[in-house]
């Protein structure tokens, strides 16, 4: 139903009033979020809601995430729906996908209570301050980033949004004036440009963002099943190439029985010659909480067909506790929303005077 003129007229000066610039710059005297950050750091970082997770973002990223919580005394992760769709998103299953990265994130350990979980698109200060970062970088500088280059020529032409999406990651990363963010080593380049736009924003209108630096994850890269020179992905179309955290038991088996691996039955691990063997004692390493010397030592006596068994014990004796969380969680979308709600609140509370402080210095008023 239409709203009457006056009342339409009422809903965008309230509007308005939210990005109201204050008379002077905001002080620098951090809040109740921003005084724990003063004292040792805050960690950002963002995944797309793209389905489930796999093994790779797992072990590559949410484990650490559960680390960091407990490290850092102020911590967000956002569910990046605005970076999802640079690719076609059906709307109903983009929806269908939040709440799944939510349950996910929860069961994989993520506490709402010790991090701020939240949904990107629900805190407009990062599509803001992304413009306003962009015009503070050069196009050559963005299409020399290697994820435009590959994505690009993998579709022939790629969307503005999809060259332009690494400036609204320096946004999100800035908006919090984080300090660290972790990050696989195929994304190092992109914090580099996070840098450089808070090195170039303080330059131009005074000093406002930290310089993050990036948290590399220990974890080796854990490969494709069934093409180990490649990364797990979910794009894969091979089904058998990647396990889900939502996999079944019997499907992990079959997954990891199928791996491809090489003639040697004896296992080794050299990635550079026997990268099948390899990639699954990584995984048996990362999943049983041992070093890879370890996991080498425990396949001693084995053939690759045993040691496989003992690979996807190790799985599934991980993933079934978060696959089973994960379907409880799925069975309860209000509460689901109410963590996300919570936590876009909170870090909206963070968002919005860094950006009217940025609005200021750049002179919107």
């Amino acid at each position: 139903m239409a709203l009457p003129i006056r009342a339409k007229w009422r809903h965008v000066f309230s509007f308005i009033q939210r990005f109201k610039c204050p008379r002077k710059l905001l002080s620098s005297r951090p809040g109740p979020e921003n005084k724990e950050a003063a004292g040792g750091g805050r960690v950002f970082s963002g995944i797309q809601p793209t389905g489930v997770p796999h093994l790779g973002n797992y072990l590559g990223a949410l484990e650490n995430w559960v680390s960091l919580q407990n490290q850092y005394p102020s911590v967000l992760y956002s569910i990046v729906d605005l970076h999802s769709i640079t690719q076609p998103q059906d709307p109903a299953q983009l929806r269908t996908n939040i709440l799944d990265m939510a349950a996910s994130l929860l069961a994989c350990g993520i506490d709402p209570e010790r991090a701020i979980m939240f949904q990107q698109s629900k805190v407009s200060e990062h599509a803001e301050l992304s413009w306003i970062l962009s015009c503070l970088t050069s196009m050559p500088r963005l299409r020399h980033l290697p994820q435009w280059k590959m994505k690009s020529k993998q579709k022939h032409e790629g969307s503005v949004g999809l060259f332009t999406y690494p400036v609204l990651q320096a946004a999100d990363i800035l908006l919090y004036k984080s300090t660290h963010v972790p990050v696989g080593e195929d994304q190092v380049q992109h914090l580099e440009l996070a840098h450089d736009l808070a090195r170039i924003f303080n330059n131009s209108y005074g000093d406002l963002f930290p310089e993050p630096q990036a948290l590399l994850s220990s974890t080796q890269k854990v490969k494709s099943l069934r093409d180990p020179s490649a990364k797990m992905s979910k794009s894969d179309p091979q089904t058998m190439a990647t396990i889900t955290i939502t996999d079944s038991p019997d499907a992990i088996a079959l997954k990891i029985r199928r791996a491809v691996t090489d003639f040697t039955s004896e296992v080794t691990f050299d990635p550079r010659t026997r990268p099948g063997v390899s990639n699954l004692v990584t995984i048996h390493a990362a999943m049983a909480m041992m070093s890879v010397e370890e996991a080498v030592s425990q396949a001693r006596g084995l053939d690759t067909g045993a040691y496989k068994k003992l690979v996807a014990e190790a799985v599934i004796q991980k993933l079934t506790p978060i696959r089973e969380e994960i379907e409880r969680l799925r069975s309860d979308r209000a509460h689901l929303e109410e963590v996300l709600d919570r936590g876009n609140r909170r870090a909206r509370e963070l968002a919005a005077p860094v950006l009217r402080d940025v609005r200021q210095r750049v002179g919107f008023c």
